[in-house]
């Protein structure tokens, strides 16, 4: 009896893996669940991308429904998403961009902060601005504590600047109505 159990050990072991491993093979990034829906968005001391010497914190998402929007002029989907933001931003979403430039990172070269201002409003000035302002995101604390796993993401933060939703990849129409549109009219109601 003791040697049969002894052998079956492995193959519970070999299950419990396969079975881990297969959840894995089909489930979709997309539906990563933050840990922090919910809760505030986490403390954090940072500049705005076009005037260093002002900073905000956490208190910035209080008061209003902000979309916050993780990015960067190096990110093909951002590019693709702006015209979109701004078109939520002309129906009067309130949309607060996180940006972190990978070129400031010196794992991938070294920029100065004015370069990534002009790049910036290059853009900008092809694909429109939708951001009342930008949170920049230097050393990337804010986006690893929020859990960020690339550029696009969006965050649905409430007037008590709590996280009520997140999603990964680019905001559009589909993902606006399908995902965001529900809640945000709920938080509009309350």
């Amino acid at each position: 009896m003791k040697k049969t159990a002894f052998y079956l050990i492995p193959l519970f072991i070999f299950l419990g893996l396969l079975t881990f491993l297969y959840q894995g093979l089909f489930s979709n990034p997309r539906e990563h669940q933050s840990t922090l829906l919910d809760h505030e968005v986490p403390e954090f001391v940072l500049p705005d991308l076009m005037n260093t010497q002002k900073t905000y914190t956490q208190e910035v998402f209080k008061g209003k429904i902000t979309l916050l929007n993780v990015w960067g002029v190096w990110c093909t989907t951002c590019a693709i998403e702006l015209p979109y933001l701004k078109q939520l931003q002309v129906e009067g979403k309130h949309i607060v961009g996180l940006y972190y430039d990978q070129d400031i990172d010196p794992d991938f070269g070294i920029k100065t902060v004015q370069r990534v201002q002009q790049e910036v409003n290059q853009t900008y000035s092809q694909l429109g601005n939708p951001y009342a302002f930008n949170i920049f995101d230097v050393k990337r604390n804010l986006s690893l504590d929020l859990g960020v796993t690339g550029a696009p993401e969006t965050y649905l933060i409430d007037k008590q600047g709590k996280i009520r939703l997140h999603h990964i990849g680019d905001l559009n129409p589909r993902v606006w109505t399908n995902k965001f549109a529900a809640v945000y009219a709920q938080l509009e109601a309350e």
